[in-house]
């Protein structure tokens, strides 16, 4: 049995076709349902985010698996095979695990060391899960991946931080009040970078949100997309920094609109009640002198660029203790999963040896059948019991072996030896078979590295 993982991300493939490829609109639970329904993987798991589409199967053909996982991404979501695949990439075995590992880490996300993606991955894991599409292996591999993500948030830095403009701005006003539930917020202006800092701040608890434009109907919208906002004339500007204790101002006007006069006469009745400006507005908003006044917090786009600047370098030196750990469980993984390779032979080997003990216990039944029930129960528990003596260590030997080639030798030479099964040479991740060249391997540069 071998892993796969086939898929597209934000190094491989525009946002508009991301988008495409999204797996949330006709949900994880069907979406996985129909990729194991197509018979080419034995287990699937499908992680969809916005900057990714992947899946994650056990299966007993990479090369066969591969193009019908490629064929499904395409086909599942309508779009020619001519767009999808030269943004495809793959992984197979212990290359899909350290892939999947580095994902849920936050090695492998858009913002480095992102605390979002193994809430997604547990997700994705759990909806495979629910369909009943996730077997032994990859309830294996995704567990394994839960670790390396808490791991790596504990033992290390990569999450520490903000590390975008809208986040970095939460985490200033944090500084100045402590704990934001109750606090009231006011954005000016109805385009993204407001839209995405308000939405920041509501994950925080703050108690109002108000939008302000100039034009009611946008800022209508943008309350409406933030969830839980409320909209306010221009007009009430005053009103609504009067009342509030964070200001978020992202206009796209050619001079400020927050002068120091303006915002001395909003600060007089406010009886020394400080106000958080965050002005990220390019050119911008407020003028600088506003932030000379007694009470007022005035922070622009360039004091939150350089906070980003400071936290990324800082997540930059801790990636290398983050790819150890994922180095450390990715060979824990590989153990466990060369471990299974003996399993048909173990199980081969005791089958043989229970049908021989049956056996002579058959052919000495009319030696038997004089004793009372209670001794012919002893000598079948005696016989069962030497069987599991013999077949103790050989078996434990065999299960903690390392090495794939030589799980083939020794289960191949069991098998010869006592005439077992075929199972136990069956092609696994361990053999050549799992190491041969293919479109996905040749490189050691993909997306994973």
């Amino acid at each position: 049995m071998h892993l796969l993982l086939v898929g597209i991300s934000h190094k491989t493939a525009p946002v508009e076709l991301r988008e495409r490829l999204d797996f949330h609109a006709r949900g994880l639970g069907e979406s996985v349902r129909q990729l194991t329904g197509r018979g080419s993987a034995r287990e699937a798991v499908i992680v969809s985010t916005c900057n990714r589409a992947e899946l994650y199967v056990a299966c007993d053909e990479i090369d066969a698996t591969r193009d019908d996982l490629t064929r499904f991404l395409s086909e599942f979501h309508a779009l020619p095979a001519s767009r999808v695949t030269p943004h495809v990439y793959g992984q197979p075995d212990l290359d899909a695990a350290r892939h999947l590992f580095r994902v849920a880490a936050g090695l492998d996300s858009l913002v480095m060391g992102e605390p979002q993606i193994l809430g997604q991955v547990k997700q994705a894991h759990t909806a495979a899960a629910d369909a009943h599409t996730a077997g032994p292996i990859l309830n294996r591999l995704f567990h394994s991946s839960f670790a390396v993500g808490k791991r790596v948030r504990t033992e290390t830095g990569l999450g520490s931080g903000a590390v975008s403009v809208s986040y970095a701005a939460v985490s200033l006003a944090r500084k100045i009040f402590g704990d934001l539930s109750g606090r009231n917020v006011v954005v000016i202006g109805a385009g993204e970078m407001g839209k995405l800092t308000a939405r920041h701040m509501k994950s925080q608890g703050v108690r109002y949100i108000t939008i302000v434009s100039r034009t009611m109907a946008n800022a209508a919208r943008t309350a409406e997309a933030i969830g839980g906002a409320r909209a306010t004339p221009w007009e009430d500007l005053d009103g609504a920094l009067g009342a509030s204790d964070i200001v978020i101002t992202a206009t796209g006007a050619a001079s400020p609109i927050l002068t120091r006069a303006h915002v001395d006469r909003v600060m007089r009745p406010r009886r020394n009640r400080p106000l958080f400006i965050i002005d990220i507005a390019m050119p911008r908003d407020v003028e600088p002198a506003a932030g000379e006044i007694e009470q007022v917090f005035l922070y622009n786009i360039d004091d939150l660029q350089a906070t980003v600047r400071e936290n990324l370098a800082r997540r930059a030196s801790e990636v290398t203790r983050a790819e150890g750990i994922v180095g450390q469980e990715v060979e824990k993984f590989g153990t466990w999963l060369r471990a299974r390779e003996a399993v048909p032979t173990v199980v081969a080997l005791r089958e043989h040896f229970e049908t021989i003990r049956r056996a002579e216990l058959e052919r000495l039944d009319f030696k038997l059948s004089a004793l009372p029930p209670e001794a012919r129960a002893r000598v079948d528990e005696i016989t069962h019991l030497i069987v599991e003596k013999l077949l103790l260590t050989p078996t434990e030997q065999l299960k903690v072996l390392s090495d794939g080639e030589t799980i083939t030798a020794y289960s191949e030479a069991l098998s010869r030896l006592f005439g077992l099964t075929d199972a136990a040479s069956q092609e696994s991740p361990g053999t050549d078979s799992s190491r041969r060249v293919t479109p996905f391997n040749r490189s050691k540069s993909g997306p994973s590295r």
